[in-house]
């Protein structure tokens, strides 16, 4: 179920540069959503896709016609060619600028095999296969994308890339992605063209917070201030670990066995969290009455009436909580957990997106942060599906779960394919270290056995530990 060798090799990077747009776009200002502006969206997300020598594409080199494919792309999506400036109240602004987006051209000793299979969280050189510019990781007054195309000594090549969280979400990414694909294998022209219109997912006018937010700690009247942050969120004060774990349909299966049958039908996001969910909790060894909290981004588009015109690529997700104590999570049933997974979940309406927008107007974009457990499921969202001429990836997805900066408890959920053709999900997943070894074992036996081995069996193998 898990998998993880230590993979280095050389990697060799010519100087960044900077792709503009093929041909001239506006210089103008564009500001971005309320909704884009979330505390838990300020941050650089990485990604990496691997791909497999192609005999189709022989003599045609990645870097070129990916750079190429860049830079016509922005033409259409020349927000990203900009930077985001700060205005009055927190406000974030894009300056349309015409600046362009980092590159850089890189090659490595290494083939398409040697990064394994499962492939291990981190993704192996992750630091070397998308290069920190010096000065390029902040928020603002910065390029709002960084490529690296590496090619690798078997033909395949690593496509690694650096987004600006505020600019898009998970869809909206793969939006622009999937146009700089289809320009790469010829195209003119994006068949989905993109949608600005951020002015949809502003505050109300004047703004009124009408649910509950409890993933920024909105239990009671908005209070207006700094953002405060418990002393765990920084994942640097701790030793945090990064495992990659791979669920086949059997293990899926047996996950779900341990669900009451009331609960069913439920769905994979809904069963895998509620599983990471309290294993977590009795990993962690946390007093009983300790909070446990767990944050679900949740894709909010589906939501909307009328629908958001298709080709927005803003962010419309939201990180709704589910909240309970490490006694009721540890001494109940899987199904507790769900049940409160899915409630939150659940929760996600126009309107608490409408109530999200002004809860981030009335703070200043500075609401409470608190720590939680956060977990992304992206098997859906199509990284898996971008082709740039050479064919699907064999991997798309992030080095690792949360960056430290936002959290130090963290999953990504990816798809996966065994090489019989079978699917399944791969979890990366980071923790605190000594919390990581503990909540593997325990993973485990939800997944290896049958429900009737009886409930304790965890508690008696956690007391062992």
């Amino acid at each position: 179920m898990a998998a993880s060798t230590p993979l280095a090799f050389a990697v060799r990077r010519c100087e960044p540069e900077l792709v503009a747009p093929a041909k001239a776009t506006p210089h103008e200002l564009r500001q971005l959503s309320d909704i884009d502006r979330q505390l838990y969206l300020q941050f650089q997300s990485p990604n990496y896709n691997l791909y497999a020598h192609n005999p189709s594409m022989q003599g045609k080199d990645p870097v070129k016609v990916i750079k190429e494919a860049i830079a016509q792309t922005l033409v259409y999506y020349y927000p990203f060619a900009g930077r985001i400036r700060q205005g009055p109240d927190n406000k974030l602004i894009v300056e349309c600028t015409g600046e362009g987006v980092l590159f850089i051209e890189a090659d490595a000793d290494a083939t398409v095999e040697q990064f394994g299979d499962p492939i291990p969280s981190p993704f192996p050189c992750f630091e070397e296969l998308l290069y920190n510019v010096p000065g390029s990781a902040g928020i603002h007054n910065t390029p709002l994308l960084c490529f690296q195309v590496t090619r690798l000594n078997c033909g395949g090549f690593v496509l690694a890339y650096r987004l600006n969280h505020l600019m898009s979400d998970a869809l909206g990414i793969v939006q622009l992605l999937s146009a700089i694909g289809e320009i790469a294998r010829g195209a003119q022209a994006p068949s989905i063209l993109p949608v600005w219109q951020r002015e949809l997912l502003c505050a109300r006018n004047p703004p009124h917070v009408t649910r509950r937010h409890s993933e920024y700690g909105n239990d009671g009247p908005v209070v207006v201030g700094p953002t405060t942050n418990v002393p765990e969120f920084h994942g640097k004060v701790y030793d945090v670990a990064h495992r990659s774990f791979v669920l086949n349909r059997k293990e899926l299966s047996n996950i779900r066995r341990w669900i009451p049958s009331h609960l069913h039908p439920c769905s994979n996001f809904e069963v895998i969290s509620a599983c990471l969910w309290r294993c977590y909790a009795m990993a962690s060894q946390a007093n009983p009455n300790e909070q446990m909290r767990m944050q679900l981004l949740v894709n909010a588009r589906s939501k909307f009436n009328p629908p958001l015109p298709k080709g927005y690529y803003g962010n419309v997700v939201a990180l709704p909580a589910a909240v309970t104590n490490a006694k009721n999570l540890c001494l109940n049933s899987l199904g507790y957990a769900m049940e409160l997974i899915r409630n939150a979940k659940n929760a996600i309406t126009e309107e608490y997106m409408r109530s999200l927008a002004d809860l981030i107007e009335i703070t200043k974009g500075q609401p409470i942060g608190l720590q939680s457990y956060i977990v992304s499921d992206i098997t859906r969202m199509g990284f898996d599906q971008l082709d740039c001429g050479w064919d699907k990836p064999v991997y798309a997805g992030p080095a690792k779960a949360m960056p430290d900066e936002i959290s130090i408890a963290g999953t990504y959920v990816l798809p996966y394919r065994f090489k019989n053709g079978e699917r399944g999900v791969m979890l990366l997943v980071s923790l605190r270290a000594p919390v990581m070894e503990r909540f593997a074992v325990l993973l485990e036996e939800l997944a290896r056995h049958d429900p009737e081995r009886s409930q304790g069996q965890q508690e008696m193998i956690l007391s062992s530990l």
